[in-house]
């Protein structure tokens, strides 16, 4: 929720573009859960029923949503024993709108 490299780093140009600065880093403080492709900030992710949604904010190649499908395996099963209504603060940011190019859920 409180991601230190995205908060507190002086240069997130590196990480994250700044195009999606403020979609990802909430005017309150809160971090969304982000996708990270090579390094960058490429999307944002939340639990949902049955698993992972991941949204990408750019075009990714088979190979990335490969690996990002791999990460949300393990994911789920480290939010397994969790309430997910710890996660369920973020859903309004979803219902708002998010700026995404292609969305998939991993179960």
């Amino acid at each position: 929720m409180w991601d230190g490299v995205l908060l507190a780093y002086a240069d997130r140009g590196r990480i994250i573009p700044e195009e999606f600065r403020s979609t990802v880093i909430r005017r309150n403080g809160d971090v969304l859960p982000t996708l990270l492709v090579d390094g960058q900030v490429a999307g944002v992710w939340r639990p949902v029923e049955g698993g992972i949604e991941a949204t990408a904010f750019r075009k990714l190649g088979q190979g990335d949503w490969e690996g990002l499908e791999a990460e949300a395996h393990a994911l789920t099963g480290l939010l397994a024993d969790r309430d997910p209504q710890a996660y369920s603060r973020f859903g309004h940011w979803w219902s708002k709108g998010m700026p995404g190019v292609e969305t998939r859920t991993f179960g």
